[in-house]
Parts: structure tokens; C-alpha cells; sequence
């Protein structure tokens, strides 16, 4: 059975350091079996398991990779679910860690190295895209250091993928007969 996680950090957790904690089998299962959100997904839709019905929920998308993903070779996974958004440009935004790395980029003696490291590429990157542009990024800290140095609000993938399936069931029930609609 999968486990599946959503941030990065934590996840990756399961694969890595747990083995250096354990190395009973039981460990080695959970780490077998951790996997990110988009793996998952990419996963199940190589075995032709996945049918998600998705609509388009803007033309561009720009997304950092969070460190863990990156060290991990985790990272392409999350690229090939955002092109199965319809219509979603992908372009990946070139940059080193976010600079907050949990609760570093908060403290008063290394915040301004956690700034520093966020305005080499990312935030300029975000700040240049397009206010329709979706910035999408998994780590929680990337999310905040963002938000709080670019004023933009990023999105997790899965809420990528949950606006697209949305827009893709309202279209559908668009489509219905007012009746199907009441009953449905």
C-alpha cells in the first residue's frame, strides 16, 4: 500500500532518514512505499490507472522545486502532472533552495542570508511572471517565502489539479439538463 504525502520534507523523511533510524524490514517497507502526491499520480497514470477529467485553469504556470524534491530526483513528477492540466504552459523556475528551510529564513540572525538566497532567482523570477501566471510550489516554507517576498500567493500542485477538476465538473454539469442538475 502507498503512502502518500504531500510536503515534501516530510515525506521524503519516510524514504531517507528513517532507514538511518531503522533497518528493520518494517522500515524498509515505509520507505519502499513513500511516495510524493505526484509521483503517485504520474505512477498511476504510466500504468493507465488515472483518469482525471481536468479543464483549463490558466495558460501559464510557473514552479520552484522544492530542495528535498530536487536532491531526490523528485522533481520531474511534479512537471508531468501540471502538463496534464489542458492548456497549462509549464515552465520550471531555475533556482537553489527557497532560503527559508523550515523555520531558518524566520530567525532574526539568518534572515537576511534566507532573503539573500530567495533573491538570487526565485522571487525576481516570480515577480516577473504574468499576474494571471499560476506560481506553484509543494514545501510549505517555499509557499511562505514567496508569498511573504513577492506578495504572491503560490498553490501545491494538488490545488492545481483540485481548481482543474473543478472547472472541468462545472463545465460538465453546465452541460447537463436543468432536471439532471436537480437530481444529480
Amino acid at each position: 500500500m502507498p503512502i502518500i504525502g504531500l510536503e515534501p520534507s516530510c515525506l521524503l523523511t519516510l524514504r531517507d532518514e528513517l532507514l538511518s533510524l531503522r533497518s528493520d524490514d518494517a522500515a524498509k517497507t515505509v520507505s519502499a512505499h513513500a511516495l510524493l502526491f505526484e509521483e503517485f499520480l504520474v505512477r498511476e497514470a504510466e500504468a493507465g490507472r488515472l483518469a482525471l477529467p481536468l479543464g483549463a485553469v490558466a495558460g501559464k504556470a510557473v514552479v520552484h522545486g522544492h530542495c528535498h524534491q530536487k536532491s531526490f530526483g523528485a522533481f520531474k513528477p511534479v512537471e508531468k502532472v501540471l502538463r496534464l492540466v489542458p492548456g497549462l504552459d509549464v515552465k520550471t523556475i531555475e533556482s537553489s533552495c527557497c532560503g527559508m528551510a523550515g523555520a531558518f529564513g524566520y530567525g532574526a540572525d539568518t534572515y537576511q542570508a534566507s532573503i539573500e538566497m530567495a533573491e538570487l532567482s526565485l522571487l525576481p523570477a516570480v515577480r516577473s511572471a504574468d499576474p494571471d501566471t499560476l506560481i506553484v510550489a509543494d514545501g510549505t516554507s517555499c509557499r511562505h517565502q514567496i508569498k511573504d517576498g513577492s506578495g504572491r500567493t503560490p498553490l501545491h500542485v494538488a490545488s492545481v489539479l483540485a481548481m482543474s477538476l473543478k472547472r472541468a465538473t462545472s463545465k460538465s454539469d453546465q452541460s447537463l439538463p436543468t432536471k439532471e442538475k436537480a437530481h444529480g
